[in-house]
């Protein structure tokens, strides 16, 4: 509130009847709370150079002081302000008009300061014409404590204001470390995107490459293909071929690791004595032979022991040895793939499995290739065998 020798003017007494009171007609005390708080501040100078000159650097003080001290008498200014009043408190002063007592005036004036609406409510309420001395004293008490209570409340609200402004400095500290963090991902991310659509247009040429080599060598097999059609059955036979004569070399040293072993185990008189050798046959039967020419000839079945004997009788006269044991080690599939390798075929019936005999069989009818049956496994049965095939191929 106001000084006495800022604010205070002499107390005028408030009119009676149904009028409700102009602003030079309320106390003089009253005059600074309705100018403090009815009135913005940004208002008073606007209001002051309507009527008078205003001082050039006055403040905010000094013309609430000469609004003040004008409103003690009806003038230019105080009618002036009372218009302004009455404008932005048009809405409370209907409100209040409902009062018809002091009482009640009070309450409305009680329900205004729960609301939070104290300025225009302030006006309407000592305007008002039953307003007495008693309820303009609580009206002047309680604004005064009011706007002490404001007071705190802003230096509250400076308080609170600073730490926020604290908090938000803080906030953009780290808001500025995060766009920074993402700035350097983002540029991460780009050069890792970057690298990744590098390898794919590598990658992407490479299998590109690759394509046009897979065509190229399509084209180069279809054409193969075209230009032999059983180049792929021809491959599959030489390839099974090698597989069975690398198994009778197999079989062959194992043979012969045999032999030597039974040998060793004999009596020494036993193993000192010539071991007799099987009856050259095979160099009887040689003459009448006629020289095999590279053919190749299959022996199917007999016994392990005179396969060397097999072996040699036919290289012996130009061909080139198989042998398949008819079933007992050797598989149906082997089988029918040295058929198929063969030139020449001797089976030895006793020797082979039901099987094996009848895949012989029907393989050499349906090709129409030599075939010769023998019932015993020696090694002259076999060079009588191997002229008569020899003998029917040429």
């Amino acid at each position: 509130m106001c000084d006495a020798t800022g604010c205070r003017a002499p107390d005028i007494p408030g009119p009676g009847g149904s009028r409700r009171r102009r602003l030079w007609e309320l106390p003089a005390r009253c005059h600074c709370p309705v100018v403090g708080v009815c009135l913005p501040l940004a208002a008073l100078p606007r209001l002051l150079r309507k009527v008078m000159d205003v001082p050039a650097g006055a403040d905010d003080y000094a013309l609430h002081v000469r609004c003040v001290n004008e409103c003690g008498q009806r003038n230019p200014l105080s009618e002036l302000l009372q218009r302004e009043l009455d404008q932005r408190s048009q809405l409370a002063v209907r409100r209040f008009a409902a009062a018809k007592s002091s009482e009640a005036v009070a309450a409305l004036w009680a329900e205004a300061v729960a609301r939070g609406d104290i300025a225009a409510a302030l006006w309407a309420a000592l305007t008002h014409p039953r307003c007495d001395e008693a309820l303009t004293e609580r009206l002047y008490r309680e604004v005064h404590m009011l706007q002490h209570q404001a007071g705190a409340a802003v230096r509250a609200d400076a308080e609170r204001l600073q730490a926020r402004a604290a908090q938000a400095a803080a906030a953009m500290r780290e808001l500025a470390a995060l766009q920074a963090r993402q700035r350097r991902l983002q540029d991460e991310r780009a050069a890792e995107v970057e690298r990744l659509q590098v390898q794919a247009m590598r990658l992407r040429a490479e299998l590109i490459g690759r394509d046009s080599l897979l065509a190229s060598l399509r084209a180069e097999l279809e054409q193969l293909r075209t230009s032999a059609p059983d180049l792929a059955s021809r491959a599959d036979l030489a390839r099974r071929l090698a597989d069975t004569t690398e198994r009778n070399r197999e079989l062959a040293r194992r043979l012969s690791e045999q032999a030597w072993t039974e040998t060793r185990r004999r009596p020494a008189e036993a193993a000192s004595a010539p071991i007799p050798a099987e009856p050259p046959v095979a160099a009887a039967a040689e003459p009448d032979a006629p020289p095999l020419g590279d053919k190749a000839v299959l022996c199917v079945g007999g016994r392990d022991s005179a396969v060397t004997v097999y072996r040699e009788l036919v290289e012996r006269h130009g061909g080139r040895f198989v042998h398949h044991d008819g079933g007992r080690e050797d598989g149906s599939r082997q089988l029918d793939a040295v058929l198929g390798a063969a030139d020449l075929v001797i089976c030895q019936t006793g020797c082979i499995s039901h099987n094996a005999y009848w895949l012989v069989k029907n393989h050499c009818k349906r090709t129409g290739k030599p075939c010769v049956y023998l019932e015993r496994s020696g090694s002259r049965s076999f060079a009588q065998a191997l002229a008569a095939a020899a003998a029917d191929a040429s």
